[in-house]
C-alpha cells in the first residue's frame, strides 16, 4: 500500500516539476511547439520508466530539470527544449536516432547525435573524456545549442553531485572546472559559468570552499550598509537628469575568491574587490552608448576614478558578445570598488550569454564577435588531424584567453588571444597568408615572426612563395588555429618527403631483383633500425642515410635478406622506470580493495602521509601518488579518470618525507635565528636546505624539511607562523620538479 503511495505521489511530482517546465517557456508560442515539447515528454517519461537517479528519484526529473534551465536560465526556444527532454534517451534506453528522427524531424535529431557520448574508444591510451568532448566540439560548427544543452545537463548534474561517490565528485567536478566552465565563459554565459566553477570547488576543495562561504555570509550586512551609503549621491542625481534605472550589487564568486587567494598569495581580508555595484540602464538601443558615457561621468563627479582600472566594452565588445563599461573608484572610506554600467540588453547577454540570441531569435548578425569566434574554431576543427587531448589543449587556447584588439593594413578590427605574436596574425588573416610569411610589420615597424602583439597595434604580413611552415613555428603561437594549421602544413610536408624516399626504394628494389612489399620493406627497416616506415622514407629523402650502404643481402625469388644484420638490441631501461617498489616504512594503501602496491611519489606535488591523494596509473613509470591539490590533479582526474584509482595513507612515523615550506615577513635582526630555533630546537625537525632574500625590507624565505606526515608539517607551519615577523606561511613545491606524473 505504502509503495502504491509512492508512486502516486511521484507521478503527482514529475506532473509538478513538468508543468513547472511549461510556466517558464516564453518562446514556444505555435500550438505546434506546445504539442511537440507535450510529445517530448511523454517520450521521455516512457522511457525512462524503470530508471532511477543516484539519490533514488525518478529519473526523468533530470531531463525536466535540465529542460528547464535550457528554457529559463540560457533563454532557448522550443527545438532546445524538446533535445532537452530527449537528450539521454538514445544513449540509456532503446529509441534509436532513427525513433528521433521519425517522430522529432533532422534538426532535433542531429542535436541528440552531438550531445550522445561515443560508445567505445578502442585507444585506450587516449583519453575517453577527451574524446567525447572533441566529439561534442565537432557539433559546435552546425548548431550551438549542443553545447549549450550540454552546458544545462552538467549544471544539473552538479547541482546533484551529493548522492555520489567521492571517486566520482573529483572526477566529474574536475570535467567541469577544466572544459565545461571555460565553455560557458567564451559562450557567455556568465551566471552558469560562475556556478559550475562554485560548484566544482565545493568538491574538489571542500575546506577552503566552506571556509569563504562562512566569511562572505558575515560580512555580508556590512557590505550592504556600505552600497546603501556609497550609491545614495548616485541615485540622487541619476533620478535628478531624468534616468530609468536599476543599481545593483554582485558578490564576487568564491571560486574568483579563491583563485585570487592562491594566485596573488593574498589572505581573504585583502581582497578589495569582493563586490562590485552594476548600473543597468533602461534606454534605446540607438541611445544605449551616449548614456552609458553620461552615467560614467555622473559616478566620476561624485568618486575618483583610477585611469587604470577603466575598461570599455561597449565601443568594442568582448569575443562572447559581453558589453560594459567599467570603472574603479575610491570611496571616502579609502576603497576601490567596481562600478559596471551597462543596459537592459547588454545586462540580459552578460547574465545569460549572447549565443542564446543568436541566430534562433532573428537576430541575423553575420559580422557578430561570436560569428567572428565560431568561424575561427570551425576552421581548428576542419584541420584537426591530432589526436583529442591535444585537439582539447589547443582548444583551451581559445577559453582561457584574455584578448587584444589590433588593426589590418586597411584598418579592419581583429581580436586575438592576449600573447598571440605576428604569426598569430597571419594565420587568423588567412592559413596560406600564415604558411607564407616571412616577416611582419607593426605600426611600420619591422618584427621577426615571434613579435609579441598588443591592442592597438597595426600589423601589415610580408610572405613569400617559397616560405614553408616550420617546426620551430609552434613555439612562436599560441592560436589554438595557428598550431592546428602549421601541425597540418608539417603533416603535408613530410608526406611529400616521404613519397620521394619511398620511390627511391622502390628504385633500388627494382634494381636489387627484390619485390618492394611489406616484408622487404619490413627488412629494411629493421637493417636500419627504424621503428617505422614514415620515418625511414623521409631520413632516406633527406639523404640522412644512403641505399648505396646496403651490402650482403640475399634476394630469393624476389624476398630481400641481410646476411650482416646485427640484432636490434632493446633499450636500455631508463632511470625513471628502474623501480616502482614502494618506500620502505610507510604505508599506503591503493585501490578499492586497498593493497599495499609498489608505488612512487609525484615529484610535482610530493604529498606526505596524511595528505589527501589519489594514485594514477602511468605508462611508463608504475602507480603515481598525488595529492588531490596538485597543480596537474584537475587535468589528470578530468582527461584520463580510467587511470585514477583511490589511495590512503596508514601514518607511520619510521620514516621521513621532504616538504617545502614558504614564507614571507617584515625583514628584521635575528629573524634568521629565530625561524631556524623553531624548527630545529623547539620541533626537533630536520632541514635540508634554508634560503631567504630580502629586498626593501621584506622578506622571503624557502625551507626543506623532513617530516613524518601532514600533522607534522602543519605543526612546524603553526610554529613559524607565530614566530615576530613572520606574515604568511604555505606549503610550497620542490626545487626544480615539473613532472606531471604521465
Amino acid at each position: 500500500m505504502d509503495l502504491e503511495i509512492d508512486l502516486e505521489q511521484e507521478k503527482k511530482e514529475i506532473l509538478s516539476r513538468y508543468r513547472g517546465l511549461l510556466r517558464v517557456i516564453k518562446n514556444a508560442k505555435s500550438p505546434q511547439d506546445k504539442r511537440d515539447i507535450r510529445k517530448a515528454f511523454d517520450v521521455a517519461l516512457e522511457a525512462h520508466k524503470d530508471m532511477r537517479r543516484k539519490t533514488g528519484e525518478p529519473y526523468i526529473y533530470h531531463p525536466i530539470a535540465v529542460a528547464r534551465i535550457v528554457a529559463e536560465e540560457i533563454g532557448l526556444g522550443p527545438t532546445a527544449i524538446v533535445a532537452a527532454l530527449l537528450h539521454d534517451t538514445v544513449e540509456d534506453t532503446d529509441i534509436s536516432l532513427a525513433d528521433i528522427d521519425h517522430l522529432f524531424g533532422p534538426k532535433v535529431k542531429s542535436i541528440i547525435d552531438g550531445l550522445t557520448k561515443i560508445a567505445d574508444v578502442f585507444d585506450h591510451t587516449a583519453s575517453i573524456q577527451a574524446e567525447n568532448f572533441k566529439k561534442m566540439l565537432l557539433t559546435l560548427s552546425d548548431d550551438v545549442r549542443v553545447i549549450l544543452i550540454k552546458l544545462a545537463d552538467r549544471l544539473h548534474n552538479m547541482r546533484t553531485l551529493e548522492s555520489m561517490r567521492r571517486d566520482k565528485q573529483l572526477k566529474i567536478a574536475s570535467e567541469t572546472l577544466f572544459m565545461y566552465a571555460p565553455l560557458a565563459h567564451r559562450l557567455g554565459l556568465y551566471s552558469i559559468k560562475t556556478e559550475l566553477e562554485d560548484l566544482s570547488l565545493k568538491y574538489t576543495e571542500p575546506e577552503e570552499y566552506a571556509d569563504i562561504a562562512v566569511k562572505l555570509k558575515k560580512g555580508q550586512a556590512v557590505r550592504t550598509r556600505f552600497i546603501n551609503r556609497f550609491t545614495l549621491p548616485i541615485r540622487r542625481k541619476l533620478d535628478e537628469t531624468g534616468f530609468k534605472y536599476e543599481i545593483k550589487s554582485r558578490t564576487k564568486s568564491i571560486y574568483s575568491i579563491w583563485n585570487k587567494i592562491h594566485k596573488k598569495d593574498i589572505p581573504f581580508e585583502e581582497i578589495y574587490d569582493l563586490f562590485a555595484i552594476r548600473i543597468i540602464l533602461d534606454t534605446k538601443p540607438e541611445n544605449e552608448k551616449a548614456e552609458s558615457w553620461k552615467v560614467y561621468s555622473i559616478v566620476t563627479d561624485f568618486y575618483q576614478p583610477n585611469p587604470d582600472r577603466l575598461r570599455d566594452w561597449i565601443s568594442t565588445p568582448k569575443t562572447n558578445g559581453y558589453e560594459s563599461l567599467h570603472t574603479t573608484v575610491m570611496s571616502p572610506t579609502g576603497k576601490w570598488v567596481e562600478i559596471q554600467i551597462r543596459t537592459q540588453r547588454m545586462d540580459e547577454v552578460a547574465e545569460m550569454g549572447y549565443a542564446a540570441h543568436w541566430k534562433y531569435k532573428g537576430k541575423q548578425d553575420g559580422d557578430s564577435s561570436l560569428d567572428q569566434w565560431l568561424a575561427r574554431i570551425r576552421d581548428m576543427l576542419e584541420s584537426a588531424s591530432s589526436g583529442a587531448i591535444d585537439f582539447i589543449d589547443d582548444f583551451k587556447l581559445n577559453l582561457f584567453s584574455d584578448e587584444i584588439f589590433v588593426f589590418t593594413p586597411d584598418g579592419e578590427l581583429k581580436s586575438l588571444p592576449k600573447g598571440a605574436t605576428a604569426l598569430d596574425f597571419a594565420f587568423e588573416i588567412h592559413s596560406q597568408v600564415g604558411e607564407s610569411c616571412i616577416g611582419a610589420k607593426v605600426n611600420q615597424r619591422l618584427v621577426p615572426l615571434s613579435h609579441q602583439l598588443k591592442s592597438g597595434d597595426q600589423i601589415e604580413i610580408l610572405t613569400s612563395k617559397k616560405q614553408k611552415a616550420k617546426e620551430d613555428w609552434l613555439s612562436y603561437v599560441v592560436t589554438g588555429k595557428a598550431k592546428s594549421k602549421i601541425k597540418t602544413a608539417l603533416k603535408e610536408e613530410q608526406k611529400k618527403v616521404a613519397s620521394i624516399g619511398k620511390e627511391m626504394v622502390q628504385r633500388k628494389f627494382k634494381s636489387m631483383g627484390a619485390e618492394f612489399n611489406s616484408k622487404n620493406v619490413a627488412e629494411l627497416e629493421q637493417y636500419f633500425k627504424y621503428k617505422n616506415t614514415l620515418d625511414l622514407y623521409q631520413d632516406i629523402a633527406s639523404g640522412k642515410i644512403s641505399l648505396k650502404k646496403i651490402k650482403s643481402q640475399v634476394v630469393e625469388n624476389g624476398e630481400l635478406s641481410f646476411t650482416n644484420k646485427k640484432p636490434v638490441v632493446a633499450e636500455p631501461e631508463s632511470k625513471s622506470t628502474k623501480s616502482t617498489s614502494k618506500i620502505p616504512g610507510d604505508t599506503l594503501f591503493i585501490g578499492d580493495d586497498e593493497k599495499d602496491v609498489p608505488y612512487k611519489i609525484a615529484p610535482c606535488c610530493n604529498p606526505i602521509p596524511g595528505d589527501d591523494v589519489f594514485g594514477f596509473v602511468t605508462i611508463n613509470d608504475g602507480i603515481k601518488i598525488h595529492r588531490m591539490n596538485c597543480p596537474n590533479a584537475v587535468q589528470l582526474r578530468s582527461n584520463y579518470a580510467y587511470r585514477v584509482i583511490k589511495a590512503k595513507w596508514q601514518s607511520q612515523k619510521d620514516k621521513e618525507f621532504l616538504a617545502n615550506v614558504l614564507f614571507k615577513g617584515i625583514d628584521d635582526v635575528g629573524l634568521v635565528s629565530n625561524i631556524t630555533q623553531a624548527i630545529s630546537t623547539d620541533l626537533n625537525v630536520n632541514m635540508k636546505s634554508i634560503s631567504f632574500e630580502s629586498n626593501d625590507g621584506v622578506f622571503d624565505g624557502r625551507i626543506s624539511v623532513y617530516v613524518y606526515d601532514k600533522d607534522h608539517l602543519n605543526n612546524l607551519m603553526r610554529r613559524l607562523r607565530n614566530v615576530e615577523g613572520v606574515l604568511t606561511v604555505e606549503r610550497g613545491e620542490l626545487y626544480g620538479e615539473k613532472d606531471k606524473g604521465m
